[in-house]
């Protein structure tokens, strides 16, 4: 295909996808935003609801201040400015004055900070938690890990799904556009969820409005909030932290089921985990290797580096990279260790994914080395350092 031709295939794909787009415009995105909103957010729990509240409690408060305040002075400007001859009172540091604007503001913040206080007391208790998920923010993408509770073992990233086609205008949005992940964190309905932050290289948030929850995730840092969702349903949050170039691109999804439907996905979820376990004695074949490793580079790497391997901005081409194409032992420790904006996978993702990604990506696109690697050869790389 020529060159106008390719131009006129990406056009005719945009006006499709705009006009695809503009049939979902007019949809509420299940679990997250409504057409034409104004408010919150549905409140899915108790905290969001007191927040709800308060929120529209301070509101009324600062309209009546504002209403009153401002209604006084336009009329005493209007009523008695000097064109009607009004003459100004004399009078200096009035003691009745000076006591009701000190009063009447001193009673309107405490009733406002009294209930404030209470809900914010209540957020911070995470005692008595049913379940004890540890939420792990990366560069894009988060990671689950269930501490305690039902569940406990459970571990798995969650990856946004939108396709990169989507993103750039080359095929049709959903309604749950840059807002879908992979792997949805499931919990059950009316247990009490604490949560565990941290991050794994810059600072990144976890945020959920329908709950009334967003916990800062710092770098060597453990922060903790919970949340106790009161209705079954999918909800919908974003990283609420600037933490890089990507940072619109790493979604929250939060399916909040039944105890029975939750017991169901535990069993599928550590049947699955089994299923994937690396057998460290297995040797894999080229084929094997590129088809595994052709997933994991989709799931973490792509995002950054492209599908295609060419790079993107800071981010280096891997088609045709000379640490890509060099020696293995500089692969081994940058995909263990990380470098610069490069992140480390040690701990993140398992040694044979890396050992699938790096085969991938030193046999992928122009790269064509012949080179295979086996999770024993991450094992040794990592004694070696």
């Amino acid at each position: 295909m020529n060159l106008l031709g390719k131009a006129v295939r990406a056009l005719l794909l945009t006006i499709a996808a705009i006009s695809t787009g503009s049939v979902f415009a007019n949809q509420d995105m299940p679990g997250g935003p409504a057409v034409n909103q104004l408010n919150f957010p549905v409140a899915a729990t108790k905290i969001m609801a007191e927040i709800h509240w308060l929120h529209w409690m301070m509101l009324i408060i600062c309209t009546v201040i504002f209403v009153g305040v401002f209604g006084v002075m336009f009329y005493s400007i209007f009523k008695h400015r000097k064109s009607k001859g009004a003459k100004p009172a004399s009078f200096h540091e009035s003691t009745t004055v000076e006591v009701i604007w000190t009063v009447i503001p001193l009673l309107i913040v405490i009733g406002m900070a009294l209930p404030a206080t209470k809900t914010v007391v209540a957020m911070k208790d995470t005692t008595n938690a049913d379940i004890t998920i540890k939420t792990t923010g990366y560069q894009w993408k988060w990671g689950y890990d269930y501490l305690k509770g039902e569940g406990e073992g459970i571990s798995f990233l969650s990856t946004l799904s939108t396709s990169r086609e989507s993103i750039n205008n080359l095929a049709p949005k959903s309604n749950t556009y840059l807002m879908e992940v992979d792997n949805e964190m499931v919990v059950p309905v009316n247990k009490k969820i604490r949560m565990i932050t941290t991050a794994n290289d810059v600072i990144h948030a976890w945020s959920v409005q329908a709950f009334g929850v967003k916990q800062d995730a710092i770098p060597g840092f453990v922060r903790d909030t919970w949340f106790k969702a009161e209705k079954i349903g999918t909800y919908r949050g974003q990283c609420s932290e600037l933490c890089g170039a990507q940072h619109a691109f790493m979604p929250i999804v939060v399916r909040v089921v039944s105890d029975e439907d939750y017991t169901k996905w535990v069993e599928e979820k550590k049947k699955e985990m089994a299923a994937l376990a690396d057998d460290p004695s297995k040797v894999y074949t080229l084929a094997e290797q590129m088809d595994r490793g052709a997933k994991v580079y989709a799931t973490n790497c792509a995002a950054c580096h492209q599908a295609n391997g060419k790079g993107a901005g800071s981010f280096p081409a891997l088609d045709g990279s000379k640490v890509v194409l060099g020696p293995k032992e500089g692969n081994f420790q940058i995909m263990l260790n990380g470098k610069g904006a490069m992140p480390k996978w040690s701990g993140v993702i398992s040694d044979g994914d890396i050992a699938a990604v790096i085969t991938y990506t030193r046999n992928a696109w122009g790269n064509k080395t012949g080179d295979v690697y086996q999770t024993p050869d991450l094992v040794a790389a990592r004694s070696s350092k």
